[in-house]
């Protein structure tokens, strides 16, 4: 009987262990689902600040018609992205598209900037300049998050590729979560949008 009473105790406590396990990778999915969270409202407010910028400098880069078709088309991509990224956080495939759509967007943006530093009116012009300054604050704001999520994302996946937890995370089909990262050093180079 005294044997029976030990295989029971030991039964109830690891099933207690398990769901310990199961519940911690629960926790730690949800927080890097959080992390994106906080990304996403940075992207949202980046991708709503675009059009405003590109109709201020339509007036003064008229005949650069290419250049802010380019900015336009990058963003609304960046946008679809985010969109699909911010359905499922977890999906590696919407997140690679995010990574490439946002670095897309960074490459015509500076080259956009690049562009308006030969007008002067354009640059001095006083909506312009606050569009800047708010986009430059956004985007110091998404590297923040950025950093904040990869962080949850590296706590996540250790967790499911160690030991024990990488078994109870195959029993229950927990995958490793993508990070969010800059592929190229050009990339890693902050926006230029200082006039």
């Amino acid at each position: 009987m005294g044997w029976l009473f030990g295989l029971l105790v030991f039964a109830v406590l690891l099933i207690a262990w398990l769901a310990s396990m199961y519940n911690n990778l629960i926790n730690l999915r949800n927080r890097f689902k959080n992390a994106f969270a906080q990304i996403d409202v940075q992207l949202k407010r980046r991708h709503d600040l675009i059009p405003n910028l590109v109709e201020t400098a339509k007036a003064f880069l008229a005949h650069e018609r290419e250049t802010l078709e380019a900015v336009i088309a990058a963003r609304n991509s960046a946008e679809g992205a985010r969109q699909s990224a911010a359905a499922d956080p977890g999906d590696p495939q919407a997140m690679k598209r995010l990574v490439s759509a946002e670095a897309g967007l960074s490459g015509v943006l500076g080259r956009f900037f690049a562009l308006s530093e030969a007008y002067p009116d354009l640059k001095s012009n006083q909506n312009m300049m606050q569009l800047t300054e708010e986009l430059s604050t956004t985007e110091n704001k998404i590297a923040f998050a950025r950093q904040a999520y990869n962080d949850a994302v590296m706590r996540y996946n250790n967790k499911c590729e160690m030991v024990p937890s990488n078994i109870i995370a195959g029993m229950f089909s927990f995958q490793k979560a993508e990070f969010f990262e800059v592929e190229t050093e050009s990339e890693r180079a902050p926006i230029k949008v200082q006039f």
